[in-house]
Parts: structure tokens; C-alpha cells; sequence
């Protein structure tokens, strides 16, 4: 048996490696989307391990989903992202979600790296909402909502700031406010320049705001097209969070990988499809189309756009291919012996 090592990079290896760096976590992102467009990745989707039957039962039960794929270029490195999301989780102190990546060689095939993804994942996330952000939030935005004040909110709003530093004005809703006013406290200190405000509808922020950016576990939808402004980007980050008003009122309905959208069938834009209320060639573009000068970003401030992301593992395989290539030259991390 010829011997084969893999190098094994916990959370500490990780951050020392420049996982929680937004920057480069958006030019990694970018890459892959357009990677993705011109066809040189491997994205199979989604495999969902659900516990129960309806969205209700698994936002109270929990899944784990496993994300295969391989991301070419300067990456060139295949991979899987399993992610456990167990959202009762906060019971026992822990966060909701825990997410192992594992690297393969391309070539062998064989496992070279296990890294804890938990960081990348909402890393990747936020920076997947600071490119929609930069391609199709008006120029001079300067007002925000959040909503949802969970793990997805400190780097939507990091992201955020580095595409649209004109950004001077945040909502914060969060179904418990508690959880909002502890993010709002976290913003303050963090960003002394920005005006940071809990509220206990989003109704109001959302009618004032350029961005509306949503990150929740939502059933049912709780932000109205009616209150949407000329120049808004409504941004559908995860669950069933906007109502179809919100995507029959856009100018452009722009995703990240339409086909994951689909398989996935829980945000918005996903259950019209379905229903028959919006076709194929409703979508304006993927991101990746736009990165490559192949669609239109926005093209005017009047613009409402509605933006829906479902992730890929290949974010995650991108931004860990980078780690694990920092680590071997930086002789970091623990060697594991996988054949001796």
C-alpha cells in the first residue's frame, strides 16, 4: 500500500489561515460563479437528509446536507461540504450550525484535506450577498434592513459595507427582539459611524430602505411588495421570507444558481416557478452571467430588483482550496496518516 497523508485544519487552523477575511472571501466567491457560468465546475447540488415531513418540521428538527462538487481554475480542487443545522441546537449552547469539508485531489481522487467549515460557510454567504449587493443595489445606497439576527447577519452587514460603504442607516427586525437588540449593540460597537435601529415590524424599514436583506428560517412570508420603494434590492437569502408581490413587482429577478433554486423549492421565486407563476424566462441572469459581461447589472436607480440565493458547496470547496493551499505552504495544520 503506497502511504498518503491529508492534512487536518480545525477552526483555529482555519482563521489563522485567512478564513474570516470578507475581501478575499468575495473575490473567491466571485470566482466561482463565474467559473461556474463558463462551465468549469462540477455543481451536483443539494442532497438533503431531512427529519419530518413539512419546512416546519425541519426548521424545528433539522437536517444535514451534503454538497458535492469541483471548482477548476486556479482552484482545481474537488470536494463536499456536510453541514448539520440543527436549529434547537441553542439549547445546549451550540451553534445551529456545525459544517465539515472535505478535499479530494482531482487527479487521485484521494482526500487531502478535512477542515471545519463552520466559519467558511456563513462566511461564504455573507460574501454571495456583498456580490449581489455590488452588481444590483443602487450605487448610493444608504439605508438597510436586516432581518433576522442570527449567525447570517454579522456578515451580510460586513459584506454589505465593503460593496456599498455609502451605507449609513440599519434596521434590525428579528421575530425575537431580544436577538435584535444584541446584534444592534454588537453594530454599534463595531461601526460607531453607522445609525443602527431595532424595530418591531419591518414594515416602516422596509419602505425606507435601498437594501432588504433577508437571512431568516422563515414559513411564511413577512416583507410585502406594496411597501417596496423605487431603486430597492429585496434580497431572499433563505427560507419562504417575501411575498410574490416582491418578485412580480421587480424589474429583474436575479439568482445565484437557478437550477439549485429549483431543486431545493423552499425560497419565493422557487414555489411560483412551481405554481406556474414565474417561467424560466423570467429570470433576468445569474450572477455568474453578470460577472461576465454576459446580462446587465442594474442599469438605473428606479430599478426594483429581486435578488434569491440557494449556495453551492462549490463557495465552500473555493474558499477552503485557499486555507488548505495557505496551510501546506505555511507547513500548518495537523498531518493525519490516511494510509500507513
Amino acid at each position: 500500500m503506497v502511504k498518503a497523508n491529508l492534512i487536518f485544519l480545525n477552526n483555529k487552523a482555519m482563521n489563522e489561515q485567512g478564513v474570516l477575511d470578507m475581501h478575499k472571501a468575495i473575490i473567491d466567491v466571485e470566482k466561482t460563479y463565474m467559473l461556474n457560468w463558463k462551465g468549469d465546475v462540477i455543481n451536483p447540488g443539494k442532497c438533503v437528509l431531512r427529519w419530518g415531513k413539512t419546512i416546519e418540521d425541519e426548521n424545528v428538527l433539522g437536517r444535514i446536507n451534503a454538497m458535492p462538487g469541483y471548482v477548476g481554475g486556479d482552484y482545481d480542487m474537488a470536494g463536499i461540504k456536510w453541514i448539520g443545522s440543527g436549529p434547537m441546537n441553542y439549547k445546549e449552547g451550540l451553534p445551529r450550525a456545525s459544517v465539515t469539508v472535505v478535499l479530494n485531489d482531482p487527479k487521485t481522487k484521494l482526500p487531502v484535506c478535512i477542515a471545519d467549515g463552520t466559519a467558511v460557510s456563513t462566511i461564504r454567504t455573507g460574501a454571495s450577498g456583498g456580490v449581489a449587493i455590488k452588481l444590483l443595489a443602487k450605487s448610493n445606497a444608504k439605508v438597510m434592513t436586516i432581518c433576522g439576527a442570527g449567525a447570517q447577519a454579522p456578515t451580510q452587514l460586513e459584506a454589505a459595507l465593503i460593496a456599498r460603504p455609502s451605507i449609513e442607516k440599519l434596521f434590525i427586525y428579528d421575530i425575537k427582539k431580544e436577538n435584535a437588540q444584541k446584534f444592534a449593540d454588537i453594530v454599534k460597537e463595531k461601526y460607531s459611524k453607522l445609525e443602527v435601529f431595532v424595530v418591531d415590524n419591518p414594515e416602516q424599514a422596509t419602505r425606507e430602505s435601498d437594501i432588504i436583506d433577508c437571512v431568516t428560517l422563515a414559513s411564511e412570508p413577512f416583507i410585502k411588495g406594496e411597501w417596496l420603494k423605487k431603486g430597492a434590492l429585496v434580497m431572499n437569502m433563505a427560507d419562504y421570507e417575501v411575498d410574490n408581490e416582491c418578485v412580480k413587482k421587480a424589474d429583474k429577478l436575479v439568482v445565484d444558481f437557478w437550477e439549485g433554486i429549483k431543486h431545493r423549492m423552499i425560497s419565493t421565486v422557487a414555489l411560483m416557478w412551481r405554481d406556474g407563476l414565474v417561467k424560466d424566462s423570467d429570470i433576468h441572469a445569474e450572477l455568474g452571467e453578470i460577472l461576465c459581461g454576459e446580462k446587465s447589472s442594474r442599469e438605473n436607480d428606479d430599478e426594483i430588483i429581486y435578488f434569491n440565493a440557494v449556495g453551492a458547496g462549490i463557495l465552500d470547496i473555493a474558499i477552503v482550496s485557499r486555507c488548505f493551499k495557505s496551510a501546506k505552504e505555511n507547513g500548518k495544520g495537523i498531518i493525519v496518516p490516511f494510509w500507513e
